[in-house]
């Protein structure tokens, strides 16, 4: 299992993660569980992420003077 260390907002204090056996087949599970609490952190690798479109303004109105 891969190790590494981050903020557990459980905790509320820096703490080890570890990847779980991952069933899935990743290569890299995104999937991370805390050593003391067990929460889990799901971390997205850039390639995954979910971009999401651009946000189309509508034309303002004319306004009368």
């Amino acid at each position: 299992m891969k190790e590494r260390e981050l903020r557990c907002v459980i905790c509320d204090a820096d703490m080890t993660f570890e990847a779980p056996p991952c069933v899935d087949g990743h290569d890299e599970c995104p999937e991370l569980l805390c050593t003391r609490c067990g929460a889990a952190e799901i971390l997205f690798p850039h390639a995954l992420r979910v971009r999401r479109p651009a946000r189309r303004v509508a034309p303002q109105q004319r306004r009368v003077a």
